[in-house]
């Protein structure tokens, strides 16, 4: 019997917002579609030429509950937190952060012209996680696979799964696939999808059709599939190019304050009450290398 073809169940557009000190970024999907998108909570496209609207960045704000992957394409931003850890996220870097029992850090562009583009993943933690040891995960551009199509194109493998090769970042409670994916033009490809598992697609560049038939969805938009095993991706004369990520839903209840998501709202009352008090960082956060 063939494995079912995931629908386009939703599609987001996003909108246009302001963060950190002033970065002017799109919010694909936030804390609105909550649960639509378990297990991940929020995505970001930031990217610009202008200098004005990112290098104000993201000066220091706690975390707690939650896994932040950032993903850069262009440019460079630094980081740093309160326990003494930090780097540079360069182009084609990622850091997956768990921000666990909580962690205060800052994310600030280090370049002050030029092209800066990239994307941060909000991914949750299960009930049991929330109050873990925060860690690290930083993986440089040349540790990611990149795997040629046969068709031509490539694949990004960062987390999960690709033709047998399995991405940097292991260990992830949701069991997530997060790859970037580059077609050329008239080019069919099919990416298995676990049923159950939830599944979505960010259109980076050029128009990409999701199924047989089905609408062109153009850059700039998240599709989330609905059930079946596998996503049917075709581009059109200018390819494309896309994020695909898929996780394991928690169904479990979401208490969100800001950059911190917790169960129950009594959780968050307590974080607010330990930011204030000075107690908020309860662990000192290993640095993972894989």
């Amino acid at each position: 019997m063939p494995e079912a073809i995931r629908p386009v169940e939703t599609l987001y557009k996003g909108q246009e917002t302001l963060e950190g000190a002033g970065v002017r970024l799109r919010r694909l999907f936030g804390n609105r579609e909550v649960p639509k998108l378990d297990p991940f909570l929020l995505l970001d496209h930031f990217g610009s030429a202008d200098p004005h609207d990112y290098v104000a960045g993201f000066p220091w704000h706690p975390h707690r509950g939650i896994e932040t992957v950032t993903y850069m394409l262009d440019g460079r931003v630094a980081h740093g937190d309160s326990l003494g850890n930090e780097g540079v996220i360069g182009a084609g870097d990622v850091q997956w952060m768990s921000a666990g029992s909580g962690i205060i850090h800052q994310e600030m562009p280090e370049q002050r012209d030029g092209l800066l583009r990239g994307f941060q993943l909000w991914v949750n933690l299960p009930a049991s996680e929330k109050m873990s040891t925060p860690a690290y995960r930083g993986v440089g551009t040349d540790e990611i696979p990149r795997l040629s199509l046969p068709t031509g194109g490539r694949v990004h493998v960062i987390a999960g799964r690709h033709d047998g090769v399995e991405g940097p970042v292991r260990g992830i409670p949701v069991d997530p696939t997060y790859l970037d994916v580059e077609l050329p033009s008239s080019t069919t490809l099919e990416l298995p999808a676990r049923r159950g598992y939830t599944a979505l697609a960010f259109v980076i560049d050029g128009s990409l059709s999701f199924a047989p038939g089905a609408p062109a969805v153009r850059a700039d938009h998240v599709a989330l599939f609905g059930e079946g095993e596998r996503v049917s991706v075709s581009t059109g004369p200018d390819g494309g190019r896309f994020l695909f990520v898929t996780g394991r839903p928690l169904r479990e209840p979401v208490a969100w304050y800001g950059p911190i998501v917790m169960n129950r709202p009594e959780e968050l009352s307590q974080a607010v009450v330990e930011l204030r008090r000075g107690d908020f960082v309860k662990h000192r956060a290993p640095v993972l290398e894989e």
